[in-house]
């Protein structure tokens, strides 16, 4: 077998992997919603079929939600364990798709062809990739690449309840060299990159309760505290007029760049002005001394989400409310710890706080982030995969968002996960006419391909 054997396959049969993402796209698995608990049933059916047509010992597990899909190949020295999610996201608001959302279609737009349904990239298609590349080795070799494992999750779009108590429970089925997590993309659609660094989150919400009702502001202003203003004092101390975030301790714990990773990124010469300028801004904010891609990827941040208080209906009321509230997350980097972060952010709003006035919290969520070595030889190997198939030199690269299951992983099964995939910024997922270039789904075929091939030589 050589790999030439194999990426031929894959040219062959692609029209046949277009058609089984197709079918695995028509099924309505959104976990969020219970009348859909059925199709979710039949999504995780689906691929367990799958799965085991292609010489792997697959199962469907359940859980108290939605279930897990598992397979296993024959073992070897070196086992990678595979994740990806099978639910989506809702398809609201359904008169914005131009198509039905569980009805896939085939689109063109500049000489690009691309799947349109929902999942298409979050996360079907890109799992299917790698299925598809485990098909493509079974069908020349007789059988699915040794080493490998595969975990399906049905609950990614819902917060994943049944996710820890499973990997507890089925952590020594489930442990393995380190973690495949195909549920990103490339870098400015264009270059492939394998994600080293997530961040963390912190989540809060705080009330500030001032008067005990209401109060005229004619009658009363002047003189009574009008909590909104108070909660915006507070607010604007968050930040220093370099960008810096002002909670006490607020960066312990977080690692300078490595020269490597920031040489890489550096060299990608990213378009700040047109990032921006997508989204109708001009002018960076954040810490002055740090380059964009280290404020996007690489620094923590603190970000007002949600502020509440006063009238806000039609017309207008002269009020001095009794309430204000805001909703505040940190995403957070290297070693800082979230609940350090939590206690001292809840000491910043306490010690603002007049003795006449009080104020209550409610924590969201709580996750550190991520770091990955990048000393395992597997990095390198798939790399050098992707280079050879995009032709253009990949990159480790940062994400500012959070990937749970990455810290889960290291922390419940002591495992590190290497994050790559081949969704393009323009997938629209989680919004209307969610879709996946064809290029992403054959590039990323022969991607794994390509990395089977050279991690099994």
């Amino acid at each position: 077998m050589t790999l030439d054997d194999l990426l031929n396959q894959v040219d062959r049969q692609f029209q046949d992997s277009l058609d089984r993402l197709c079918d695995l796209l028509k099924i309505p698995s959104i976990s969020t919603d219970p009348q859909y608990r059925d199709e979710c049933r039949r999504a995780a059916d689906w691929l367990e079929s799958d799965l085991n047509s292609i010489g792997f010992s697959a199962s469907v597990r359940e859980t108290d939600g939605h279930p897990m899909v598992v397979a296993h190949g024959e073992r070897s020295s070196s086992n990678i364990l595979f994740y990806g999610h099978y639910d989506v996201q809702p398809v609201d608001p359904l008169d914005k798709w131009h198509n039905a959302p569980f009805e896939p279609i085939i689109v063109s737009e500049n000489g690009q062809k691309a799947i349109h349904a929902r999942g298409a990239s979050d996360d079907k298609g890109q799992l299917m990739t790698f299925v598809e590349a485990c098909r493509v080795w079974k069908d020349v070799t007789g059988k699915p690449p040794a080493g490998i494992s595969i975990l399906l999750e049905g609950e990614e779009e819902s917060g994943s309840p049944s996710l820890i108590p499973f990997l507890k429970e089925n952590a020594e089925e489930l442990k393995a060299d380190l973690a495949f997590i195909c549920d990103t993309g490339l870098f400015e659609s264009e270059i492939p990159a394998i994600i080293t660094q997530l961040r963390g989150l912190m989540g809060i919400e705080f009330e500030i309760t001032g008067p005990s009702i209401d109060l005229h502001s004619g009658m009363y202003g002047g003189l009574a505290v009008n909590p909104i203003q108070l909660l915006g004092n507070i607010v604007s101390d968050l930040f220093d007029a370099d960008g810096r975030v002002t909670i006490e301790n607020f960066y312990d714990g977080v690692l300078e760049l490595e020269p490597l990773h920031k040489a890489q990124w550096d060299n990608l010469n990213f378009d700040q002005q047109g990032f921006l300028g997508d989204i109708g801004l001009q002018l960076p904010i954040g810490e002055i001394d740090r380059t964009p891609l280290e404020k996007l990827w690489s620094r923590p941040t603190c970000e007002i989400n949600g502020i509440n208080g006063g009238y806000i209906g039609d017309g207008f009321k002269t009020v001095i409310p009794s309430k204000a509230s805001a909703k505040v997350s940190c995403r957070l980097v290297g070693n800082q710890d979230p609940r350090q972060i939590r206690d001292n952010f809840r000491s910043f709003v306490e010690s603002r706080i007049p003795s006449d006035c009080s104020v209550k919290f409610i924590n969201h969520g709580l996750g550190g982030a991520c770091q990955m070595p990048t000393s395992d030889p597997m990095f390198e190997i798939v790399r050098s995969a992707l280079t050879e198939e995009w032709q253009k030199e990949a990159v480790f690269a940062g994400c500012g968002g959070s990937i749970p299951i990455a810290g889960y992983f290291q922390e419940l099964l002591g495992m590190d996960s290497l994050l790559t995939g081949f969704g393009k910024d323009n997938d629209n997922i989680h919004s209307p006419n969610e879709k996946y270039d064809f290029e992403s789904f054959y590039r990323g075929i022969r991607s794994w391909i390509r990395v089977l091939y050279n991690s099994q030589a």
